[in-house]
């Protein structure tokens, strides 16, 4: 694999203009390897079918931090009931 990033940028733009947006994203995501200081043969094992675009974090934009996911089937605990929280029996 020999490709520079030149040439995976025209075969990108060529699959954006054909509408294979799917191939786009694994070449562009194939250029942004290569931009970080990938090799070609680096990139060409590389999978990257999993990456993602960071979204939003709890806080707001410019944030990293996620909101968290509950775990399915988890139910929040039940709520004290304030007549009788701190109080001792006697």
């Amino acid at each position: 694999m020999t490709d520079t990033i030149e040439d995976l940028q025209r075969s990108m733009d060529a699959a954006a203009s054909a509408l294979d947006f799917e191939e786009a994203r694994r070449i562009r995501d194939r250029i942004n390897l290569m931009r970080g200081g990938a090799s070609a043969a680096e990139v060409a094992q590389a999978d990257t079918s999993g990456l993602v675009r960071q979204q939003p974090g709890a806080m707001g934009l410019g944030t990293s931090r996620q909101r968290p996911v509950p775990p399915p089937g988890w139910k929040p605990p039940p709520k004290p009931d304030l007549m009788t929280s701190g109080r001792k029996r006697k």
